[in-house]
């Protein structure tokens, strides 16, 4: 009382109203406990260490109106000049009025006249003996749509880009829902013909859904940037910015801050984080605690594991898009605030695209994807040791022989088809052509698995099953596969065709669809779909099957366009590798981080494909994997390049490179004294028995190494001296599993032998069967097999099952983890990198998988390899 006549009296003698504020920080008290581990967290301390940042009680939460009357009775006139202010306050973000730029168009053409006469172009282009009818109806039906829903000016702005873009010989590609556009074909933004295949416009615009396109770019990964900082500079800082992405907590995260926040040691945080799997709340979080000697009934435990429940979902911070850019008209500033990026050179608006969405703003995704850069560095090396100009569009098609490659599931390192699961799927499609890679790549996706249709077309496919259809027009819909709706396309057409709705409105039903959970918000779009079907004398029986059919594509749902485009990437990939093994093989290396497995595996699988691969080397390697040919060869040899060796710098590679370019080194000394290298950049090559031809062997290198002070801090009272020259060890050469624990030490691969090769004895003791000699068994015998893992998935749709991928000196192994068996070996499968696996064999279509019903840890033989698996939950 005293504290609000002190605040009445003075609000009397400077004549400033009063107003009454709750000072809130949480909805409820019981958030309190929550606040303090989040300002624990912004300030980098423990909740014992915030001090005076630490509310002294729980009372800044929100209060019913009676509480508030009652608080403030001793302020006359603080409630009611709060609510005036609250009415005052009548912004909507309906108010913001966003316009695209449009500079893009000469000044004697609107941008909509000059969009026109851009595709006319472009459609003379691509069909140079005519535009077919087809094509004319499909051009004229999306602009006139473009006019009227006003985006001339942002096709304009991705045409703009692309063609910066393959100026500067920066490979592209457009894909996604805008591949169902025949003035982005035209526009030579994407590469789907709209003659050949079932665009649908209204998946990427349309009238009712009233929503801004979205097209999407694929460039090259390593020269992406070039392209933002194009964008960048033609419209400027203050009118060009990324779209930014709200990172919320996961399980590992909040855990992590959580108990940091509450002082618990960082072993075991760490402990805690290990056994976590997954993104959201953990099943066994109680039992995670356990294993960190945390009681989850103690004091502690109930405060560790309610607020990490409590964090997960929560905002942690705001980062990149990957790739989307918003341009304005005017200054971006007076739309979002801007801010700058951690990344020089960027800056980022501070909305999501889901805000941008709502507000129907404009964005370009220009997107990164390492298969478009490993291509690209392909023609370049066919071109410069081959005499050979390629280019997507004139890669041969239809070569029997690559088929051939891919009906085998021989895939490692192609596009989209390289995972277990495609490799899985590939023999029993048999994929002969490309519309073939096109189903291939969207059948092994949830959408289809979970409207169970991959085992009926696959049977049609197959002539067991007859491809049926209730009436003509569904026949037409479906007939490209076999009557079994596998695309994004496909359900909506089914929806226009059967039952009557409008193209927007059947893509109302597919985002409705992808809210299934909710039954209330898609119940109208269920009863007007079942109803058009009865109308259209179709069964009830077919009418849900539809209806289910759609609801799976609504969550998980892929499109042809999207299937399309990436399929012509998948087959030009096939096609580099079985033309030419040691210039993709090269590409791809040269490429990394990418793609779905390591340099040893790209490595191995080279050597199976007779391509001769030669080890690193100063006298020889550059920074990248380069192509060597010798006078007597056939084909060239793989030489590694030094980007191999764990550790060693671009910068290093350089000087190395820099300093034989007179001529070839003469000796250790002659070496060190050219390149000036560190001892502890000597000793990574010399680890890497990067000096072979010099005559040193690796611990022979390591010695001499080890001989060196660094060149640039020489201790003072040798600082006079000149180096003699180390005088040569007799040192005792590795055995062969001691060279190749050493190669896996400093590159993570190895050219001498595998690490399992050397164990091969001990485990035909254990009755340990080699992956080569699986499918020589019978289906469903009992079998053990050994590995290495190289990459865990847990689809979202496999109901707890994790697919692991092991490798031994012979091949892989596919094994199949049921959660119950995953969880009671759970310290083995999360946490050592070589398995023996127990279980039963499933052989189908010459394809081996090991259902596992035990897991035995081999990291006990291999425990200095430091090997990580590639895990994709």
């Amino acid at each position: 009382r005293q504290r609000s006549e002190q605040l009445v009296d003075l609000s009397q003698r400077v004549g400033l109203p009063l107003v009454a504020t709750g000072n809130v920080h949480y909805h409820v008290a019981a958030r309190l406990a929550l606040h303090d581990v989040l300002t624990a967290i912004s300030q980098g301390v423990t909740v014992a260490d915030i001090g005076t940042r630490r509310f002294p009680n729980a009372q800044r939460h929100l209060r019913p109106l009676n509480q508030i009357r009652t608080r403030y009775r001793h302020l006359p006139g603080s409630l009611q000049r709060t609510l005036e202010i609250a009415q005052r306050c009548t912004f909507s973000l309906a108010e913001l009025r966003y316009e695209y730029p449009e500079e893009l168009a000469p000044n004697d053409l609107t941008p909509i006249m000059y969009l026109r006469q851009l595709t006319r172009d472009g459609a003379l282009r691509r069909y140079p003996e005519g535009i077919p009818v087809k094509v004319q109806q499909l051009l004229e039906h999306e602009l006139k749509l473009i006019e009227e829903l006003h985006y001339e000016a942002y096709f304009l702005t991705v045409w703009d880009l692309v063609r910066f873009a393959r100026s500067q010989q920066i490979l592209c590609q457009g894909r996604g829902s805008a591949a169902n556009s025949a003035v982005c074909y035209c526009l030579n933004i994407t590469s789907v013909d709209p003659e050949t295949s079932d665009v649908l416009f209204e998946r990427f615009i349309s009238r009712e859904r009233n929503e801004a396109p979205d097209i999407d770019v694929d460039f090259e990964h390593e020269r992406r940037e070039e392209v933002l900082q194009y964008l960048y500079t033609r419209y400027g800082r203050e009118r060009a910015g990324m779209t930014a992405v709200v990172t919320t907590y996961r399980s590992r995260s909040a855990i992590r801050d959580v108990g940091k926040a509450l002082g618990l040691s960082l072993d075991r945080v760490d402990i805690m984080t290990r056994n976590i799997e997954g993104y959201t709340r953990h099943a066994s979080l109680e039992d995670t605690c356990r294993q960190a000697n945390i009681e989850p009934e103690s004091p502690l435990g109930k405060r560790l594991v309610a607020l990490v429940d409590q964090l997960i979902g929560f905002p942690r911070h705001l980062s990149q898009h990957v790739g989307g850019m918003v341009m304005t008209r005017g200054p971006l500033c007076e739309l979002v605030p801007v801010e700058n990026a951690a990344m020089e050179g960027r800056t980022v608006i501070q909305w999501n695209k889901d805000d941008l969405d709502t507000l129907g703003i404009l964005k370009v995704d220009c997107l990164s994807l390492g298969m478009l850069t490993a291509i690209h560095k392909c023609f370049q090396l066919i071109e410069q040791h081959h005499g050979k100009q390629l280019e997507l569009a004139t890669i041969p098609a239809d070569d029997t022989q690559v088929y051939d490659m891919i009906c085998r599931a021989d895939t490692i390192g192609v596009f989209q088809i390289e995972s277990r699961a495609q490799m899985s799927m590939l023999p029993r499609l048999r994929p002969r052509n490309y519309y073939d890679l096109v189903i291939e790549v969207a059948i092994v996706r949830p959408g289809p698995i979970q409207g169970q249709m991959v085992h009926p077309y696959l049977r049609r496919r197959d002539g067991i099953e007859k491809v049926t259809s209730p009436n003509s027009a569904i026949r037409d819909v479906l007939k490209k596969t076999l009557g079994v709706p596998l695309f994004q396309e496909q359900a909506m057409r089914l929806a226009v065709v059967a039952a009557g709705f409008t193209p927007g409105e059947a893509d109302q039903l597919r985002r409705a669809m992808g809210a299934w959970k909710r039954p209330g918000l898609i119940d109208q779009f269920r009863q007007k779909l079942l109803r058009g079907m009865r109308n259209n004398q179709l069964s009830e029986t077919f009418a849900n099957q539809v209806f289910k059919q759609i609801r799976g594509f609504g969550e998980y749902g892929f499109p042809e366009s999207h299937a399309a485009s990436f399929a012509l990437l998948v087959y030009v990939s096939a096609w580099l590798k079985h033309h030419y093994p040691a210039a993709f093989t090269v590409s791809l290396i040269n490429s990394q981080p990418m793609g779905f497995y390591g340099i040893s595996q790209l490595i191995q699988d080279a050597q199976r494909h007779n391509v001769s691969v030669l080890p690193v080397d100063i006298s020889h390697s550059d920074w990248d994997c380069t192509l060597e040919f010798t006078p007597t060869a056939r084909s060239p040899f793989l030489r590694l390049g030094m980007r191999t060796i764990t550790g060693l710098s671009w910068h290093t590679a350089d000087r190395i490179m820099q300093a034989r370019s007179p001529g070839p080194f003469d000796g250790w000394q002659d070496f060190q004294q050219r390149t000036g290298l560190s001892r502890a950049a000597l000793m990574l090559l010399a680890e890497a028995d990067a000096f072979s031809s010099l005559g040193f062997h690796r611990r022979q290198a390591i010695w001499q190494a080890l001989g060196h002070p660094a060149k640039e801090h020489p201790l003072p009272l040798f600082e006079n001296l000149a180096d003699p020259e180390e005088p040569l060890m007799n040192l005792p050469e590795m055995t062969l599993a001691e060279e190749v624990q050493a190669d896996y030490q400093s590159a993570n691969l190895s050219l001498k032998g595998h690490p399992l090769s050397c164990y091969r004895s001990y485990l035909d003791t254990r009755q340990v069967t080699p992956a080569s000699q699986l499918t020589c068994l019978e289906d469903r015998h009992p079998v053990q097999v050994a590995g290495i893992v190289l990459v865990k998935q847990r689809p979202g749709n496999a109901r707890g099952i994790t697919f692991v991928t092991l490798e031994d000196e012979t091949g892989t192994v596919n094994l199949v983890i049921h959660e119950k068996t995953w969880q009671h070996y759970q310290q083995t499968a999360r946490h050592c990198h070589s398995w023996i696996a127990h279980g039963t064999l499933q052989l189908k279509n010459n394809v081996a998988h090991v259902v596992v019903d035990r897991l035995e840890n081999l990291s006990e033989i291999l425990e200095d390899l430091p090997i990580r698996s590639r895990d994709f939950h």
